[in-house]
């Protein structure tokens, strides 16, 4: 079975490498246009290029070169950007969508089952339609949320959705017969930067969801601080004060008070929070936070 293939971050690779070791023909690969990344602003290959490169599969980022190409269908894992009504009519694709549809349709389907504190999500293998996840289901796997990082849970995400769509391509029934979706339809915007900006009204719950994301921060004076880690705590603070209490680093937020494990200051790397607190100068009894 000719195929093509479209994605791009890292979490769309374990599904093109299980491609290419499960024999399928992979005919081209096509991802987001190299950007430019990190402090020199070089530009890099997204995390489906250089795996594709690796692999000796030919890539592009055009999506027009799959117009001519002549495979049976495609595959689409993260690829970023929504699919022409035109080529879909062409070629069909099925979809690894890493959520149970109908619930978190769109950009940020596992960020969004974290910080609404679903107990489980998991992974829909969809054949595309013009519209955003709408397609019908030809498999569906769940897991647990538990206390996993997004980072943790899209990897166990990444892994299932690779099996389960090597499962639907070695299955007639379940390639040819899928289900409509069912239930009642979620969407997931996009995480921004206020989405993972902590402030003093929010609960603790909402604080340990939103640090589990990766990049939660807020801000003392005009410093923001990025806080990598962190659990909730017993101990009594004032909301929006930071106070270190038996050598834990420890904020009030609006119904408790979390404790600092990791932080990552403004402009360094990341360290121990009673580190970063015993590096910092002048009168440090307490400090406010927003």
């Amino acid at each position: 079975m000719g195929l093509a293939f479209l994605g791009t971050p890292e979490a769309a690779v374990p599904t093109l490498e299980a491609l290419v070791n499960a024999g399928y023909e992979v005919a081209l690969v096509i991802t987001r246009p190299d950007r430019r990344r990190g402090r020199g602003a070089e530009l890099a290959p997204s995390p489906v290029k250089r795996a594709a490169l690796a692999l000796g599969l030919p890539v592009s980022d055009r999506l027009e070169d799959l117009a001519d190409l002549d495979v049976e269908r495609a595959v689409v894992v993260a690829y970023g950007v929504m699919i022409p009504e035109s080529l879909l009519a062409t070629m069909p694709m099925l979809n690894v969508h890493f959520s149970r549809l109908p619930r978190w349709r769109g950009a940020a389907p596992i960020e969004r089952a974290i910080l609404a504190g679903d107990k489980e999500t998991g992974v829909t293998v969809i054949s595309l339609e013009p519209t955003l996840d709408t397609g019908p289901v030809h498999i569906e796997r769940s897991v647990r949320v538990g206390q996993k990082t997004a980072r943790a849970l899209t990897a166990e995400l990444a892994a299932l959705g690779a099996a389960a769509l090597l499962e639907v391509l070695a299955s007639p029934e379940l390639l040819e017969h899928p289900r409509a979706q069912v239930g009642e339809a979620t969407y997931a915007e996009k995480i921004t930067k206020e989405t993972l900006h902590l402030v003093p009204e929010m609960t603790v719950e909402s604080v340990l969801r939103t640090v589990r994301l990766g990049g939660a921060h807020f801000f003392i004076a005009s410093k923001r601080l990025g806080v990598v880690s962190a659990h909730a705590t017993e101990n009594t603070v004032a909301s929006g004060t930071l106070q270190r209490i038996e050598g834990a680093v420890t904020f009030g937020a609006l119904d408790g008070a979390v404790t600092l494990d990791e932080v990552r200051p403004e402009g360094s790397t990341t360290m121990g929070a009673d580190a970063w607190w015993a590096g910092l100068r002048g009168s440090k009894d307490e400090l406010q936070w927003r």
